[in-house]
Order: structure tokens, then sequence, then C-alpha cells
């Protein structure tokens, strides 16, 4: 496998049962990305890219074919090792945020240490300080997330994502519920943790101005891949 490869897809199927008919999600992906790439997945409703995600965030597992993240076959793990993954490895950005809203962005932000005993309080404190600065929030440390604008929600929910110093950030649809001068805003802090950190990020976007910021992009169709593009970044 090439040594940058951090995740390696090989005809990845998805099934699902429905009453008594099987409906077939993915047919068939075959897919790399690198450590450092920035990637869209785009498609329609009903194209498949959510089952993808799924998969590729270690929500869901094939119905057959290989997944490889770090050159691990992580498609055979079982449930329990799945969520060590998650935890460690994949840090997710949603749509709705998902904050707890009558806490700080600092106790959000901190939610994923809380799984690792192995990190004190006052390291997880620390890290969790570092992230929202990453994000542009140093100063908003103790402000609930209920008494702040959209934008900043989903600043502390990228720091969250951060805290554990993934290998991959996972973003559905990050823009959705903001408006276009907060969701460009939110896309430069993407691109910043990707050129200056490193950060391999997936987004996942029915939006082609989204999908048009990534350097590598996936165009999912009835449940196969129908375009890739890359351009230079």
């Amino acid at each position: 496998m090439d040594d940058n490869s951090l995740i390696r897809l090989e005809d990845i199927t998805k099934t699902y049962p429905v009453g008594e008919v099987e409906v077939h999600a993915l047919k068939g992906i075959t897919y790399t990305i690198d450590h450092g790439d920035m990637v869209s997945i785009m498609g329609p409703s009903g194209s498949g890219k959510s089952t993808l995600m799924n998969i590729v965030g270690c929500l869901d597992k094939p119905s057959s074919g290989k997944y490889f993240l770090e050159g691990r076959e992580v498609s055979t793990y079982d449930k329990n090792q799945l969520a060590h993954i998650r935890n460690k490895k994949i840090g997710f950005v949603f749509q709705n945020f998902n904050l707890l809203s009558r806490t700080t962005a600092l106790e959000n932000t901190e939610l994923p240490l809380l799984y690792d005993a192995d990190i004190p309080t006052k390291k997880s404190r620390e890290m969790a300080l570092h992230a929202l600065e990453l994000v542009g929030l140093k100063g908003r440390e103790l402000h609930k997330t209920n008494q702040i604008s959209g934008g900043e929600r989903q600043r502390v929910s990228i720091a969250r994502a951060l805290v554990n110093s993934p290998s991959l950030i996972l973003a559905d649809e990050p823009t959705g519920n903001l408006d276009t001068k907060t969701g460009s805003e939110i896309m430069d802090v993407f691109k910043r943790l990707n050129r200056e950190r490193g950060i391999t990020i997936i987004l996942v976007t029915h939006d082609p101005e989204i999908s048009a910021i990534a350097p590598k992009r996936l165009y999912v169709r009835d449940g196969i891949v129908w375009k890739q593009e890359e351009v230079s970044s």
C-alpha cells in the first residue's frame, strides 16, 4: 500500500433490506485519500454519499469490500473496535453542530476527552483551550453555546473534532445552517487547518460552491463514483 494513504476503499458495497426488497446504496466504490488531502464528496439526496460517509467514519460497516484506515482493515472490526477508532482517529463536524446547549464552549470541546481515563483533567483542559484557539475562539471559552452565534457554534464543533488530534476530520454539510458569509468563514477555518496543520479533511456536501473549495472531488450518483476531479490547490 502507498505509504501516504490514509484511506483506501476497495470495491465497497452496502445493501439494506427494506421489507422483501434489497436496496443497493453503494455498488462498488474504490477510492484513495492521502494524508493531508482535502476532499469533497458530492451527490444528490439518495446518491449514496451519506452511506459512504458513515462507512468512512466507522459509523457503519460495508456489506462487502475492504476499507483500510492508516493501513488497518477496519472493515473487519467489531463495534467496540470501531468506537475506539472513531474516538481516537476521526473528528466529526455536523450541520446541526450537535453541541450541549447549556454548557460552555470549553466543556463541549472537552467532551471527547472524557472517554480517555489516561488524560488528566488539567491536560484535557489545556488540549481543549488549544483547539478553541486554533479555530479563533480564544477568549470565548466560557461562553455557553446557546449564547453565541451559529458561526461560533460551528467553530466549537470544529474545535471538539480537533481536540484529540485526529487523523481525519469528516464534515457533513458543515455550512448547511449558516448564512453565506458565515459559511465562507467556516470554510476558511477548514482550509487553514488543512494547509497549515496538514489535517486531512473530507467535506460531504450537495453544494457545488463548497465542493469546489476542495482540490480533490468525488462525485457519487446511484451508489457509484461517476466522476473524480483533482485540481492544483
